[in-house]
């Protein structure tokens, strides 16, 4: 308890703890996206509650990931090394993650061009709310293990760190329900979510075998196909209007 009052009475921390809280929100813009999009498959009211459920679990783990901190750090250690490459844990993480997005990315799109076969498939599906709330909770993970990395080398107290961890999904679960609600009545807005999850799942891979890309300019890409979208939404929205 004496530790926690003079880490609360420490400004380092504080700033810390602001920084870190700040990095987490950023970094799950894109696995936002993807918790909208994986959810929106099912009915209501199964999609809030698998958003709820898979967010849920993800803090869990997340929380978990930062008690072992520790062997976090392991994760970046070389283990095996091919034509000069050498491949960590967090590497074949990444592209595992990676391969599923651009995966599942893809077969979404390809339902989206075919509505009618999809909705045959859907309603054939036994067991799709467990598989997407798994999936949900899982693609988090994938999306923590850079942040959890770089909040170790930020900070070595664990508390400011959980806080940090806690105060994102909480974050992340305000704004789920109302971003998937916005992708739902505006259906021009899946397929670019779709192509956000394609240059995430993309960057993931390309991440995992050495060749970064600084999140700038991923997040300003997005930022400016998403503005672009919304002055052709206005548009479209003109073009509806009832002349006077």
């Amino acid at each position: 308890m004496d530790s926690l009052l003079a880490l609360a009475a420490d400004p380092s921390a504080w700033l810390a703890l602001v920084t870190l809280v700040a990095m987490e929100i950023v970094l799950g813009v894109d696995n936002l996206v993807f918790v909208a999009i994986l959810s929106s498959t099912l009915p209501p009211p199964g999609d809030k509650k698998a958003r709820r459920i898979g967010i849920g679990l993800s803090l869990v783990f997340r929380v978990l990931l930062v008690a072992g901190a520790a062997y976090v750090v392991h994760l970046t250690r070389s283990l095996f090394t091919i034509f000069g490459k050498d491949f960590s844990w967090r590497d074949l993480i990444l592209i595992a993650g990676g391969l599923f997005l651009v995966f599942k990315a893809t077969n979404e799109i390809h339902h989206n061009v075919d509505p009618d076969e999809h909705a045959a498939t859907a309603l054939a599906k036994t067991g799709a709310f467990a598989v997407t709330v798994g999936q949900i909770a899982l693609l988090d993970l994938v999306f923590s293990v850079d942040s959890i990395i770089t909040a170790v080398g930020m900070t070595d107290h664990v508390a400011i760190m959980i806080i940090a961890v806690i105060a994102a999904v909480v974050a992340m679960l305000i704004a789920a329900d109302p971003l998937a609600d916005f992708i739902h009545r505006n259906p021009s807005i899946v397929m670019l979510a779709l192509g956000f999850l394609l240059l995430i799942g993309t960057t993931l891979i390309a991440d995992g075998f050495g060749f970064h890309f600084p999140k700038g300019y991923i997040y300003t890409a997005m930022a400016f196909s998403g503005a672009v979208e919304g002055l052709n939404m206005l548009a479209r929205k003109q073009r509806r209007r009832p002349p006077e």
